[in-house]
């Protein structure tokens, strides 16, 4: 099949904090070669597509900040389109408030003031915030998270990402997350897909997370690629539901992808 464009994830699969994984040099030097258009979607909620352009360029990858898309970018234009005159309750980074501001929303420190409550990756996330929860969760009509990912790959130990507070959310309130901004998400493969311009059957998408980089293309139609340079082991894919089309120890092997030459995984 002659595939005309690849979105890749980030984190775990292309570098890990600023250091690039090996295999991923010669994966993206396969992807140029063919002539594929591309595009980076993170599910990293804080970090702005400029913060990863320069994270690129540390590890020695020329990636321009408009090839980069984030869970705080979709989330941003998501409540710009549906939230404009509402105010936020944002338990989140300073950094994904900032993007927020930047788009002229407007953020609520008062939780009894929530028209809209956002949960995200937060480092200062404590008791306190949770009674805010307990507030805002009354108060606001929509209950937005940024994404799903448990937890954040870097070089050392993981860390809990926006789905643990997500969830640590929905618990003090008890209600369920009315949308999810980042990957699997429609929302966030209509971004990406429109930016490239071509249909799911068209697109590989490529990452190391079955829930969500894996997902987002069975859902769609995609063709999927699972690396194992991130998140998931050999135990946790043969236990899952979602099944890609091919697996890879690395970048390395995406020019067999690309060219048919590989081996299914599901053959």
């Amino acid at each position: 099949m002659a595939y005309q464009g690849i979105i890749f994830d980030v984190d775990g699969t292309v570098v890990r904090d600023h250091t690039p994984i090996p295999g991923a040099a010669a994966g993206l030097d396969a992807v140029a070669e063919s002539g594929l258009d591309r595009v980076f979607l993170s599910n990293n909620p804080a970090a702005v597509p400029e913060a990863y352009e320069d994270r690129f360029a540390d590890a020695g990858f020329a990636v321009d900040a408009e090839e980069v898309f984030t869970a705080g970018t979709v989330t941003t234009d998501y409540l710009a389109d549906e939230h404009a005159d509402d105010d936020l309750f944002v338990i989140g980074e300073a950094r994904l408030k900032a993007q927020f501001e930047t788009a002229d929303l407007s953020l609520t420190t008062e939780p009894d003031a929530a028209d809209v409550l956002v949960a995200s990756i937060d480092s200062e996330f404590s008791y306190e915030t949770m009674c805010d929860a307990v507030v805002a969760g009354e108060e606001a009509s929509d209950f937005v998270g940024t994404d799903p990912d448990m937890v954040y790959p870097q070089d050392g130990p993981d860390l809990p990402g926006s789905g643990s507070i997500i969830h640590a959310v929905e618990g003090v309130t008890e209600r369920g997350v009315d949308v999810i901004c980042g990957k699997p998400s429609e929302l966030a493969r209509r971004t990406a897909l429109d930016y490239l311009g071509v249909s799911a059957e068209d697109c590989l998408v490529v990452g190391d997370r079955l829930n969500t980089d894996i997902r987002l293309g069975t859902d769609a139609g995609m063709t999927t690629v699972l690396t194992m340079t991130g998140i998931t082991d050999e135990a946790t894919l043969a236990e899952s539901a979602v099944e890609p089309d091919y697996v890879v120890d690395s970048l390395g092997e995406l020019a067999g992808v690309i060219d048919g030459t590989a081996e299914r995984y599901d053959e």
